[in-house]
């Protein structure tokens, strides 16, 4: 931060503090010339005040909140950032750039948000273990501990933590976001593949295809094609000039339109669509493209954590009955 943000900040806050400080002492001073509990001169639609003074309680609680906010600013770092405060707190280490950096800084600092984190870790650690390795200090397969309730409780508490804010609090996720409760998957949903798509992260991207269909009409045709292969009712000259050019699509979706989890390329036959199944929506995607991004959480949650929230996450598609939603 510049010199003058730090002056300008600094220079406010004392001025509010300063000046609190003033009107609250002019406010407790008797300068009407009128005694106190005595009638004051002016009335207003007939109601007469009477000269009283501030409650003595209420003045000594505003004076105490002065003395707190000076003794706040200059312990903790309230003025700029480039002031840490006579106690160095801080909230977070604001200077790192990477979790290597933040962890070597834990040992130093007084971040408060990483001494936390550490004796959650040095809390829970145990917690998580006893229920994920077996007795020779192996990994239990996923599959059992999704059969274990209370695995599965501490997963779910995991994953509303770090994954519901794109997937949804219910897992059903959103417009772009994959529904986790169904059967259908992009990578795969087998238990070695949940946990690789979490613990690494995962790359969708899908081309615009404007240009290589000939413009809007080959988009318009290729869509119709594509609605037709999960039983949508469309035009049928569209969707026979459509078949032809998706050959361009077969690359990744398959001849028969059924996708290619090798890829991350969706299955085009069913009725679940991650950016929205309507034709406008389709065509979008056919036409600008899609980029979507699944974050490694490797180093931000450890395996551990992984393994029960992977567990979680099999658990949630287990049962067959269950609706299909958004992918």
């Amino acid at each position: 931060m510049t010199l003058f943000w730090t002056l300008w900040i600094s220079i406010i806050t004392l001025i509010v503090v300063i000046g609190c400080a003033i009107l609250l002492r002019a406010t407790t001073k008797n300068n009407t010339g009128v005694k106190e509990g005595e009638p004051m001169p002016h009335t207003f639609d007939g109601i007469q005040e009477l000269n009283n003074p501030l409650p003595k309680w209420w003045v000594w609680l505003f004076w105490f909140c002065i003395i707190i906010a000076v003794i706040y600013a200059i312990a903790y770092p309230s003025f700029t950032a480039n002031y840490n405060g006579l106690l160095n707190w801080t909230s977070a280490d604001k200077a790192v750039k990477s979790l290597a950096e933040s962890k070597k800084a834990a040992n130093t600092s007084h971040s408060q948000y990483q001494r936390e984190m550490d004796k959650a870790k040095s809390k829970y650690s145990a917690v998580f273990k006893s229920h994920i390795y077996n007795a020779d200090g192996h990994y239990k397969d996923i599959v059992d501990i999704a059969k274990d309730e209370n695995a599965i409780k501490i997963g779910q508490r995991l994953f509303l933590q770090n994954c519901s804010v794109c997937h949804g609090s219910d897992s059903r996720g959103s417009a772009g976001f994959p529904g986790l409760t169904d059967k259908d998957w992009l990578y795969g949903g087998d238990p070695k593949t949940i946990k690789e798509s979490i613990m690494y992260g995962r790359q969708g991207v899908m081309p615009s295809w404007k240009e290589a269909l000939g413009g809007e009409k080959g988009v318009t045709e290729v869509t119709s094609y594509m609605l037709k292969l999960s039983g949508r009712r469309v035009n049928v000259l569209e969707a026979a000039a459509g078949k032809t050019k998706f050959v361009i699509c077969a690359a990744c979706h398959g001849a028969d339109g059924k996708g290619n989890q090798a890829l991350g390329a969706p299955n085009l036959t069913d009725t679940i669509w991650l950016y929205g199944g309507s034709r406008r929506a389709v065509e979008d995607t056919i036409a600008n493209g899609r980029n979507g991004i699944m974050p490694a959480w490797l180093k931000i949650l450890g395996e551990d954590k992984i393994q029960l929230i992977t567990a979680y996450v099999y658990s949630l598609s287990m049962d067959k009955n269950k609706n299909k939603n958004n992918k």
